[in-house]
């Protein structure tokens, strides 16, 4: 401030009772209390003749005596508070036009928007100043050029975040991994990403500024909350710590997600057009790649050179070979059935030779054994035998279809190009509309 209003404090209290009842009733019904202004003027202090000045204007009086005295003593803000109390009180379009420029300032890519730049932009987005206070802001947002110095990336994951990893096209539904291919991945992703953008640039450019409000703070719609009121209520004192400052790429780019207010989304959009149109031309190109002739795709773990006509034999074969290999365990020799094979033998030949029973009983059990154990050796073998046999068959058929899924997927490409052009088309089309068409 200008001067300490603590020299008085009496009359500080004044000035800053009246304009606490003052705010309330802009916000309340968009006029001053009913009461005269009961506070004394401060020497060297602006806010108790911008009061006055304001009384004036909202009564159609001629406020240029007390508005001389404020601005002399701090121009700035006297511009500031009367554009921002004349918009939350729905009255934004009675501000003369220089006002907005001196409480506005200067932008920069550099420096946090203050707070007060804030409001006005919220304000001036919602129509409390006419097209000219729309027009006011674009035009300074424009001068900075900001599309020079971003990151296209950036812009795109603040209007479609949360995009999905992998795109997997209708072809190729029952093959998802060849969807990770980077070959057959980047037309699919590219189609899809120029699609989800025109989605949510038409839902920014469609949304009706009625629906959701009028003026910055027009009457009971004022909330306490609201960036204008906030910054009001910061101006008139006594001082309130203010929340952090954001840089202006910071607030353009919070404007663009989803969900954010319609009316700042339309002025941020209207910054990212030339960033858009670039990003649709390279997706539109991307979604026009031809996809390759031949192509090697993950099958079972192993890798299968794909052609027009269908699988190359050798990759096959060296894939069949390879399962093979690992569908037959080592067994080596089968010393586990030799064992009490030779085992059951020596015991029939003792049992003969000495006529013991017991022997020729043992004899016979591990002649069972061996026999059993032999017959399970030679399961498991026909196991491995049925296992490979299948999986090969698998491989096979999987690599017929994955061709087949070749084929759709370059039948899908003319759709997919023709698709992403209209998208192309239609997303330039709705960022030249701008805010004006929201």
């Amino acid at each position: 401030m200008s001067t300490d209003l603590t020299a008085n404090p009496q009359a500080a209290t004044e000035v800053h009772r009246y304009a606490e009842a003052l705010l309330t009733h802009l916000a309340a019904n968009g006029t001053a209390p009913p009461a005269a202004p009961g506070f004394r003027d401060v020497p060297g202090h602006w806010l108790p003749p911008a009061v006055e000045a304001l009384v004036a204007i909202l009564a159609g009086d001629d406020p240029l005596e007390p508005l001389s005295r404020a601005a002399g003593r701090d121009q700035q803000r006297t511009a500031l508070f009367l554009c921002l109390a004349l918009a939350v009180s729905g009255h934004g379009t009675r501000i003369h036009a220089s006002w907005l420029g001196t409480a506005f300032g200067e932008l920069s890519l550099d420096r946090p928007v203050t707070h007060g730049q804030r409001a006005l932009w919220l304000a001036a987005a919602r129509g409390a100043y006419g097209p000219a206070g729309k027009i006011f802001v674009l035009r300074k947002l424009d001068a900075l050029a900001v599309g020079e110095h971003a990151d296209p990336e950036q812009w795109v994951q603040a209007l479609i975040p949360g995009e999905p990893a992998v795109v997997v096209p209708a072809s190729l539904v029952d093959f998802p991994e060849m969807a990770e291919i980077p070959e057959l991945a980047r037309p699919a992703q590219a189609a899809a990403r120029l699609g989800r953008l025109r989605k949510r640039c038409a839902e920014i450019t469609s949304a009706r500024q009625a629906d959701h409000g009028s003026g910055a703070g027009g009457s009971a719609a004022a909330s306490a909350e609201d960036e204008p009121v906030v910054v009001l209520r910061s101006l008139i004192g006594p001082a309130r710590p203010a929340g952090p400052m954001a840089s202006l790429n910071a607030y353009l780019l919070e404007d663009l997600r989803p969900g954010a207010d319609p009316h700042l989304a339309a002025i941020a959009l209207h910054v990212a057009a030339p960033i858009l149109r670039g990003v649709a031309e390279e997706l539109e190109a991307d979604s026009r790649l031809a996809p390759p002739d031949t192509i090697t795709v993950p099958l079972l773990g192993h890798r299968i050179l794909l052609r027009p006509e269908g699988p190359d034999a050798g990759s096959l074969e060296a894939a069949e070979q390879a399962i093979v290999a690992e569908g037959h365990a080592p067994r080596g020799r089968p010393w586990t059935v030799i064992a009490p094979a030779v085992a059951a033998v020596a015991c029939l030949v003792g049992a003969v030779a000495a006529g013991v029973l017991l022997l020729a009983v043992a004899g016979a059990a591990l002649l069972g054994v061996a026999g059993w154990l032999a017959w399970q050796r030679r399961q498991a073998a026909e196991s491995d035998a049925r296992y490979v046999a299948a999986r090969v068959g698998e491989l096979k058929e999987l690599a017929e279809g994955a061709v087949w899924a070749l084929h759709a997927y370059a039948r899908e490409a003319d759709t997919r190009a023709k698709q992403a052009a209209e998208d192309s088309a239609e997303l330039t089309r709705l960022v030249r509309r701008g805010p004006r068409a929201a």
